[in-house]
């Protein structure tokens, strides 16, 4: 995950792991397929159509297929899974939400391995604030399995509130959770030319896929990157970036279907002057596998993750212009400290030592400026609903946006 203006090095496919054979082999099944989108595309594919069926193609890519893609043996490590206090703060801003919303629900999207889900239940029934129900969107069947076994494990008893959705519900009433999912959502990668945009397309040369720039066919692309002008200014040539133009349909299906509460979103980003600054002429665009981050998204399609941080004055407006009232901007260290991170913090037993070595060394990944602290921002927004979200009463950045 980028962190600084200049690119960094990163690793080069030759440095990572081999796969297995099996997953070898599934990763060779999707290039096969994405090689036929290409052919029937003219010999071209928008990037955001490969990375759409890099992630997300039934039974092949990398969310939907079996590999294990979280925790110390997957490719990444979940805010979540660094600490139980991060899922224990964040229950202490969905309480006195419940608290406003009678039969109020919590609705996931992604929940990953589950573990938020298990640590909030928890944490909401120690705070006397059970959701009526938990519902997790999510697309992944073994996805689903695992997180059905960590709630079986973790809270057996709660697993009743529980249900899992395919799709979007209507009518929501409480709040809405969304941990690092924008950043996996199919993005346009774009070029400026001498003044041109142009768009970057995937094309397969001697066998081998490799990206290509031309002129843009993606409805709204040129317009959405002349309007990043506005803020940066004219971008230099050369310059190479992402855009998310599905995020827009996203936020406006979400504020059709709230009717009532929170929604908090929480990815790895920028405001729009950080992430179309002249100096970051890359993108962000990154990609891991196995707890290595590297730059190229044809390695071992399907077996890698490829995601590209939130352009967070995009999100916002976007957001405001769907429905909802802005709650707070601000980072995860300052979301978590105002939601009482110090003093559960300080109720772990010393003499428990390798438990309380645990908690110290997770807030500090949780909260530390070149961990996940800074680079990770909370975004909260209002649905029918006049309350003031603690976790932005530390320091509120939504001036920035």
């Amino acid at each position: 995950m980028p962190d600084c203006l200049s690119d960094k090095p990163a690793p080069s496919g030759r440095t990572l792991p081999l796969p297995d054979a099996t997953s070898q082999a599934v990763s060779e099944r999707l290039m096969r397929q994405i090689k036929r989108a290409i052919e029937k595309g003219n010999g071209a594919i928008p990037f955001d159509r490969f990375m759409e069926m890099a992630l997300y193609a039934p039974g092949l890519g990398y969310y939907v297929a079996g590999s294990r893609k979280f925790g110390e043996q997957g490719d990444f490590i979940t805010a979540p899974e660094v600490s139980p206090l991060f899922a224990q703060c964040l229950a202490r801003q969905i309480e006195p939400v419940l608290a406003e919303i009678e039969s109020g629900d919590v609705l996931e999207f992604g929940a990953g391995s589950g573990v938020l889900a298990a640590d909030l239940l928890a944490e909401l029934e120690q705070l006397g604030r059970l959701p009526h129900r938990y519902q997790i969107l999510e697309l992944s069947p073994e996805l689903k399995a695992r997180q059905h076994e960590t709630l079986k494990e973790r809270v057996p008893h709660l697993l009743h509130r529980v249900n899992w959705l395919d799709t979007m519900p209507n009518g929501i009433q409480g709040v809405v959770i969304a941990n690092e999912l924008l950043d996996a959502m199919p993005v346009c990668r774009f070029r400026i030319n001498d003044g041109a945009v142009e768009e970057c397309f995937v094309i397969c040369d001697e066998d081998q896929l490799r990206e290509h720039f031309d002129s843009p066919t993606t409805p709204g692309l040129e317009s959405a990157v002349k309007e990043i002008y506005q803020t940066s200014g004219d971008l230099p040539s050369g310059y190479i970036s992402e855009i998310n133009l599905r995020q827009t349909a996203w936020v406006s299906a979400l504020a059709m279907a709230m009717d009532l509460g929170v929604a908090i979103l929480i990815d790895y980003g920028y405001s729009r002057a950080e992430y179309y600054h002249p100096q970051r002429n890359r993108g962000t665009l990154m990609c891991h596998y196995r707890h290595r981050a590297h730059s190229d998204p044809f390695r071992w399609i399907g077996l890698q993750d490829i995601t590209s941080q939130v352009d967070f004055t995009a999100l916002a407006r976007d957001a405001v212009e769907a429905g909802f009232r802005l709650g707070g901007y601000t980072t995860q260290a300052h979301f978590l400290i105002a939601n009482g991170l110090d003093s559960l913090l300080a109720e772990s037993d010393p003499n428990d030592l390798s438990r309380h070595i645990s908690l110290v060394q997770g807030v500090k990944r949780l909260t530390l400026p070149t961990e996940m602290g800074e680079r990770f921002k909370v975004l909260g927004l209002l649905k029918g609903l006049d309350i003031n979200l603690q976790g932005f009463s530390l320091r509120d950045f939504c001036e920035r946006l």
